[in-house]
C-alpha cells in the first residue's frame, strides 16, 4: 500500500474534481438555490458542491466527516444545541469569549449549567466531569494560551460518559488532530487560519461518528445556518496554502516571543511552543492601549489567523473573563518578515512610559 499523504499535501490535493480530461482543476463556485428534481441535491439549503469541496478537504485533514456553517459561532450554536435541558457543560474559564457568552446566556435561561475550570489542572477537570454531558475546551486557550493535557482530559470526560468538543482553531489540523487523540467533535472558526486572508466568515465541525454527523446535518438542513458558496470557495482556496502560512507564522511567533521576553516592559510573554499566537502582558491597560495605537505595521483588530499581523488588548471587551490581565495583548503573528514585525513592535514598546 502507498504511504498516506502528509497533511501539507492533503491541504493542496483534497476536495478537487477528478483528474479527467476537461475537468476543472479547482471546484468552481456553484451559485444555486434550486436544483432540477430527481437527484440527490433537491434544494440549495441541503447541499452545494462548493461547500462539499471544502468539507472534503478539511475532513481529510482532521480525519473525519466535516460540515461547514455560516460562521464559527453558528457552529458553536449548533453544537451547544445538542446539550439536553438541564445538562452540565464543563468549559475552561479562559475560552473564546463568544463561546462563554453563549453558555452564560443558555445558563441564564435555564437551558444548561456550566462549570468553569482551569484547563491546566487535569485533576480538577476530571473531577468536574463526573456529572457532565459535554466537555468543551481549547488547547491552547484563547487568549491565555494555556495548554491542556488533551488525551488525559478526553479520557476523563469519556470515563464520566461525557462527549468531548475540542476547538482546534488556533493550531489547525497541521499542528494538532484532536480526533486522533479521542475527541468526539472538532470545531473550527474557519474565518481564522483555515481561510487565512481576513475576507470571509465560516465555521466547521468534524466528527468520526456517523450517527452524530447525521444529526448535525439534519439540523443544518432545518436551521439553514449553512455557508454561502462563495465563502466556502474562498475558504478552500485559502486552505491550499495553510501549511506554508502556518509554518511561517509559527517561525515568526517563536522568534518574537523570545525577543519580547527580554523587553523591560514585558511582565509576561505567553507562547505555547507552536502556532502563530502570542500573548504579551504589559504593566497596565494604559500600556496595552498605547501599544496597539503606536504601530505602523501591526494592525489593531479583533480577529486573528490572517496573513497580516494583528493585535488587541483583550480586556477592552466587557465579556472577556476578569481573570485575563488588563494589560494582556493578544498577538496574531502573520507571515511578514520577522525583522519588520520586530522593528515596529520594538519602536512602539520603547515609546511607552516605564512606570
Amino acid at each position: 500500500m502507498p504511504e498516506p499523504l502528509r497533511p501539507a499535501t492533503v491541504a493542496v490535493t483534497a476536495g478537487r474534481p477528478p483528474h479527467e480530461p476537461d475537468q476543472p482543476l479547482n471546484e468552481p463556485i456553484t451559485m444555486a438555490s434550486t436544483y432540477v428534481a430527481g437527484g440527490d441535491r433537491e434544494y440549495g439549503r441541503y447541499t452545494n458542491p462548493s461547500w462539499t469541496a471544502f468539507e472534503d478537504a478539511l475532513g481529510a485533514l482532521e480525519g473525519g466527516r466535516c460540515l461547514s456553517y455560516a460562521s464559527g459561532m453558528a457552529a458553536v450554536t449548533t453544537l451547544l444545541d445538542l446539550v439536553a435541558t438541564g445538562d452540565k457543560v464543563v468549559v475552561p474559564r479562559h475560552t473564546y469569549q463568544g463561546t462563554l457568552v453563549q453558555l452564560a446566556d443558555l445558563e441564564m435561561r435555564g437551558r444548561l449549567t456550566t462549570e468553569l475550570v482551569d484547563i491546566t489542572d487535569t485533576a480538577a477537570v476530571a473531577a468536574a466531569c463526573h456529572d457532565a454531558a459535554l466537555v468543551w475546551f481549547e488547547s491552547p486557550t484563547n487568549p491565555a494560551l494555556e495548554v491542556a493535557d488533551v488525551p488525559a482530559v478526553i479520557e476523563a470526560a469519556h470515563a464520566a460518559g461525557a462527549r468531548v468538543v475540542v476547538d482546534n482553531t488556533f493550531l489547525t489540523p497541521l499542528l494538532q488532530k484532536p480526533l486522533d487523540l479521542g475527541a468526539d467533535i472538532v470545531l473550527h472558526s474557519a474565518t481564522k487560519y483555515l481561510a487565512g486572508h481576513s475576507d470571509l466568515q465560516l465555521g466547521a465541525v468534524v466528527t468520526r461518528d456517523d450517527e452524530l454527523y447525521g444529526v448535525l446535518k439534519n439540523r443544518r438542513d432545518v436551521q439553514g445556518n449553512h455557508p454561502g458558496p462563495f465563502e466556502a470557495w474562498l475558504a478552500l482556496r485559502g486552505l491550499r496554502t495553510l501549511a506554508l502560512r502556518v509554518e511561517r507564522a509559527s517561525t515568526n511567533a517563536a522568534e518574537l516571543a523570545v525577543r519580547l521576553s527580554s523587553h523591560p516592559l514585558a511582565v509576561e510573554v505567553r507562547y505555547p511552543g507552536m502556532g502563530g499566537m502570542v500573548s504579551l502582558v504589559l504593566p497596565s491597560a494604559d500600556h496595552a492601549d498605547l501599544l496597539v495605537r503606536s504601530t505602523s505595521l501591526w494592525v489593531h483588530a479583533t480577529s486573528l489567523g490572517g496573513v497580516e499581523s494583528t493585535f488587541e488588548r483583550r480586556r477592552r471587551w466587557k465579556s472577556e473573563p476578569t481573570t485575563i490581565p488588563e494589560g494582556l495583548v493578544r498577538l496574531s503573528v502573520g507571515i511578514e518578515d520577522v525583522e519588520d514585525l520586530w522593528a515596529d513592535l520594538l519602536s512602539a514598546l520603547d515609546g511607552l512610559p516605564r512606570s
